[in-house]
């Protein structure tokens, strides 16, 4: 991975705010989807599609490429709009997003898209299938790395945790988990749905190790990302903390953007804000 100058930091920022950009104008076209947890996420996924992940979107089966698991597969808005951007099909396709015929469906699946290194649906899996890939990459002796993207609220799950259990008592320290701890699932706060305090401390106890960042600052979570590889006796879990609906002042840390898309007035309040933010930050760095 190379250093992350001031410049690229620039350019990342930047691209998270057209990520979310794009994010609204697919959901208003689709006419329904998620919103919170896509928005959520777009720093993460500027960073690993322009700058942490090893990939070749001319090449997207390139055997030596790193692994992107998305687990919570209902945020896929996000992980579509980072690869059109990076240049895995054309940025016009996004708008067919939830259409018959579509490649690009409601959940990825992997058969229809180019890049996608597995199918979600049901919560709790992905972390399993990474863990799958990491042995198998591990029996091979291949040195790329599997990085998986799971939710708070899929911790509800069962299956989840024992994939946690598994992945410690292996020392797979090929794969680096992301938890999105945005505090939110379709029902409520997690925290009153089913705690999953100390979240921390769970996964230390079951052998993992564990970064904790602001899921915003892209800097500190390249350097998080950075940290992982640097450890060779244990999975990193790096809980990355934040706010559902970042960017959108009205959708910001309300469970009930969930599972929503906006509508035409909703869409065009949401991208005045998008894009006096994307004017802000890019005033910043002339």
């Amino acid at each position: 991975m190379e250093i992350l100058h001031d410049k690229k930091l620039h350019f990342l920022e930047e691209n998270a705010n057209k990520i979310r950009e794009l994010i609204i104008e697919m959901l208003l076209e689709a006419g329904s989807g998620h919103s919170a947890g896509s928005l959520g996420m777009a720093d993460i996924f500027s960073a690993f599609y322009f700058h942490i992940l090893s990939h070749d979107p001319k090449n997207p089966d390139w055997v030596d490429r790193d692994r992107l698991v998305l687990s919570n597969g209902h945020i896929c808005p996000v992980r579509y709009a980072a690869m059109a951007l990076a240049g895995y099909f054309p940025v016009e396709e996004l708008m067919t997003l939830r259409k018959i015929g579509s490649r690009l469906q409601g959940h990825p699946y992997r058969l229809a898209l180019p890049g996608l290194e597995t199918t979600s649906g049901p919560l709790g899996s992905g972390l399993s299938q990474a863990i799958g890939i990491a042995l198998a990459a591990r029996l091979d002796q291949k040195k790329f790395r599997i990085y998986c993207v799971t939710s708070d609220g899929e911790h509800d799950e069962g299956n989840t945790w024992e994939a946690v259990m598994f992945a410690g008592k292996h020392k797979l320290s090929n794969l680096t988990e992301i938890i999105d701890r945005n505090n939110i699932q379709i029902d409520g706060f997690t925290e009153d749905v089913m705690p999953l305090e100390p979240l921390r401390e769970k996964y230390e106890a079951f052998r993992w190790h564990v970064l904790e960042v602001d899921g915003h600052n892209i800097e500190e979570f390249v350097d998080a990302v950075n940290e992982a590889r640097a450890i060779y006796e244990k999975p990193t879990a790096i809980i990355a903390h934040t706010i559902p609906g970042k960017g959108v002042s009205f959708m910001e840390q309300d469970f009930n953007w969930h599972g929503r898309s906006p509508n035409k007035e909703e869409a065009k309040r949401a991208l005045d804000e998008i894009r006096t933010l994307g004017q802000r930050i890019k005033k910043e760095h002339e």
